[in-house]
């Protein structure tokens, strides 16, 4: 599943709340995919278009040229970073790569992502490599997590560039209601609406999320695919311990929040409290398929350890096409929106909630 787009323009505009703060004038090249928290305070920006881009005190720069760059999770000695596609460039099994990025912004590739899809395939499903998240595990470890978002695979790098998977995730029975009402009711759309289809078919469980948790463990965001329905995404909990774990059916990979729709993002901030980030609250269908997006929401998570899940409330609402979010040390929640609008991306502070 791609989450790249060539939009031209949408029919909506979120204006942001009061307290909300655009926080750099920088001109994305776009698509943005991906952000973090550098360890000099810096926010690292994943440009598609043209590479890393590093904001602080309110410029930026081009950080690390890397075309296609979709994430970056920063280290203290440097940064990986995975490369998928373009707006005109669909991600492919050679462009489908991991890189270690140094402290100058020299970029060396360490594993062939797609290369893993092409030859093992775990979910067992099309041969699709989409590597959307990474997330770093911490040092001395020198591995890495990959949430591939075509494979619906979690994947594990370790410093050598050896690639294993840790967990995959079942495709599920959802409602096509929403793919249906989205084509009736969108202007100008050509595509005849699926009323053949009955009222529930299978969506695969695209991963487009992989966030550390404080306790070690590794959670994954789900993105549900054809046909996009709403409030069908969740958060899985897979044990730092899990190979080869089919989620549904393994004890290592549980789920521990739902009624979400389209997640894009998770992070962790200081405190424990995971952020969410859902990328449009008609889903990605909306977005990228009938041009009429509405605004999506990043909602905040508190552990509940009665329950052994997450309750969660939104955080921001009426945020245009919000793709990722990054908490900074002083707290606050950084997020991209107008993620896939060209030359419009840009990097908002959520207000305090």
């Amino acid at each position: 599943m791609s989450f790249v787009a060539a939009l031209t323009a949408v029919s909506v505009v979120a204006p942001l709340a009061a307290d909300d703060l655009k926080i750099s004038d920088y001109t994305f090249d776009t698509p943005v995919f991906g952000i973090a928290t550098g360890l000099d305070g810096s926010l690292l920006v994943a440009d598609a278009g043209t590479g890393i881009v590093k904001l602080k005190r309110g410029g930026g720069e081009l950080f690390a040229p890397l075309p296609g760059v979709t994430d970056v999770a920063p280290t203290p000695f440097g940064m990986f970073a995975i490369t998928g596609g373009t707006d005109d460039r669909p991600p492919t099994l050679t462009s489908s790569r991991l890189f270690w990025v140094s402290h100058t912004g020299d970029a060396r590739e360490i594993a062939d992502l797609g290369e893993f899809e092409a030859t093992v395939n775990p979910d067992a499903a099309g041969v699709n490599p989409n590597p959307f998240d990474v997330a770093a595990l911490p040092w001395p470890s020198g591995s890495v997590l990959v949430a591939d978002a075509g494979g619906n695979t979690l994947l594990i790098v370790d410093k050598k560039g050896n690639i294993d998977w840790s967990a995959t995730r079942p495709s599920e029975l959802v409602s096509t209601a929403n793919v249906k009402k989205l084509l009736n009711g969108a202007p100008g759309q050509t595509m005849p609406p699926p009323c053949a289809l009955p009222a529930m078919i299978p969506a695969q469980a695209v991963a487009t999320s992989i966030a550390i948790g404080p306790d070690g463990a590794y959670y994954m965001g789900e993105l549900k695919g054809f046909l996009a329905p709403v409030g069908e995404s969740r958060i899985w909990r897979i044990k730092p311990t899990a190979r080869h774990a089919r989620c549904g059916t393994s004890p290592d990979c549980t789920v521990v929040a739902d009624g979400f729709t389209s997640i894009i993002d998770l992070t962790f901030g200081w405190d424990g409290t995971l952020h969410v980030v859902e990328f449009d609250e008609a889903s990605w269908f909306a977005v990228e398929v009938t041009h009429t997006p509405t605004t999506g929401t990043v909602s905040a998570c508190k552990w509940r350890f009665s329950t052994r899940s997450f309750k969660c409330e939104p955080q921001a609402k009426g945020l245009l096409m919000p793709i990722a979010a990054t908490v900074d040390f002083r707290g606050r929640v950084n997020v991209v929106t107008k993620a896939l609008i060209p030359g419009e991306a840009e990097v908002i502070r959520l207000k305090r909630w």
